[in-house]
């Protein structure tokens, strides 16, 4: 009898983890609202429970153990789902991990902790990520050169950068808006800010700012950018001896031995660039393509493509464009578009323009850390323009743009592994 009653509880047992209820969250075409399932995502695993990634399962979807509390939430923020029996989830397992499939999975384990850089004064323009965040609920704190300054990054796991002049020419808006209130107050604002942080100059507080993001990166840290906040990154970090800024930024004039000066080694992604001086062009340097006094592309024809890697060997690249297409609709920016030959080797191009030299999307590795950096200001925006009402999100809830912002925003939740060899 307690022999019977042994195998009982032992086919049971065997019953139970074979025959395990999922739930699928595709993120295909099927989908819903594609944005709110990242947020679902994040959610599940605030609430310590792991999810696995599917890398190109239809669209790079989301398996979770069976939970009544997640069907609820999905629900309530209207993403579609699927129940599905044990032995369908095995069926979906071997599938991906079939050695003739470009497919994986990876186990997401804890929640990244999310810094915005974001001044808290006015500014008269939106931050897509912000937007995507917000509308997707996932939570995220505010910081600025102050708490960058203090040592504060450290507590934070993923660090966004958005439409952000780190070379002290306050976004080089001087021709169009330099008497305009919000331009004079950030002025004085950041000007406030350096002499409160022990600097002279706004530009030498920026240029500290960005060593403290570069070390954060070496230590394990991972940054994202967008727009302006990729190139007068690297620009500011390639001037640390030397000044670019003219005097209606600063007072002092530029060194006029200043491209002679510029370091290329210290720079992330570009190198080779020539640096746009003049504070009359809304321009920082010949990385941007295309730049922004020129003739606008045609929005009708404007796309850009999506890179395929191997999800089983590539496993990083595979994550950053998750996507349920690989053309997607391109959008400007004061940065839209990097210039392919000044971009380092060492970089992972993940999206460009085909048949051109634009290049829209990349990821990089510096120390322990990562670096992705995205062109343009809003992906459904195709002309942001200062003081343009901010996007609702709730028009495009399955937005392939802003899912490579969101894929992003997962990326270091991934349980790390062994690339293959």
């Amino acid at each position: 009898m307690k022999f019977l009653k042994f195998i009982f509880i032992a086919l049971l047992f065997i019953y139970k983890n074979f025959s395990q209820e999922k739930i699928l969250i595709p993120m295909d075409l099927t989908q819903t609202n594609h944005l709110k399932a990242y947020g679902i995502a994040y959610w599940i695993l605030s609430n310590q429970t792991e999810v696995d990634w599917l890398l190109n399962y239809r669209g790079g979807s989301f398996m979770i153990s069976f939970d009544n509390s997640i069907l609820n939430e999905c629900r309530i923020r209207e993403v579609l789902f699927e129940e599905i029996s044990g032995s369908e989830a095995t069926q979906i397992y071997s599938e991906i991990q079939s050695e003739n499939s470009n497919m994986d999975a990876v186990r997401l384990e804890k929640i990244p902790k999310i810094a915005v850089y974001q001044p808290s004064i006015f500014r008269p323009w939106d931050d897509a990520v912000v937007m995507a965040l917000t509308y997707a609920e996932i939570p995220f704190e505010k910081i600025w050169d102050e708490e960058v300054l203090q040592n504060k990054l450290s507590e934070y796991d993923w660090l966004h950068l958005h439409h952000e002049d780190f070379t002290g020419q306050y976004g080089k808006f001087y021709s169009s808006f330099h008497n305009a209130q919000w331009y004079i107050e950030q002025q004085m604002f950041n000007e406030q800010m350096a002499k409160k942080l022990g600097f002279k100059k706004v530009s030498e507080m920026k240029k500290s700012v960005v060593k403290e993001i570069k070390n954060y990166i070496s230590s394990g840290g991972f940054m994202f950018a967008m727009c302006a906040a990729t190139d007068s990154y690297d620009i500011s970090l390639a001037t640390q001896n030397t000044d670019i800024c003219d005097k209606v930024y600063d007072g002092d004039g530029i060194d006029p031995n200043y491209q002679n000066k510029i370091d290329f080694s210290n720079t992330l992604v570009f190198e080779n660039f020539i640096i746009e001086t003049n504070p009359f062009r809304y321009e920082y340097s010949d990385i941007d393509i295309p730049q922004s006094d020129m003739a606008f592309t045609n929005q009708e024809t404007d796309y850009f493509t999506l890179f395929e890697f191997s999800a089983k060997y590539d496993p990083v690249p595979t994550m950053l464009t998750q996507n349920h297409t690989n053309v997607i609709k391109g959008f400007m920016g004061q940065t839209t578009n990097f210039k392919k030959p000044l971009i380092k080797k060492s970089i992972i191009l993940l999206a460009e323009k085909e048949g051109t030299e634009e290049v829209k999307y990349i990821h990089g590795n510096f120390g322990r850390g990562t670096f992705t950096w995205y062109g343009g200001h809003d992906p459904e925006d195709y002309q942001h323009a200062v003081g343009d009402p901010p996007t609702q999100l709730e028009l495009h809830k399955n937005s392939s743009g802003y899912r490579l912002i969101l894929n992003n925003i997962l990326f270091p939740a991934a349980k790390k592994k062994q690339k293959k060899t």
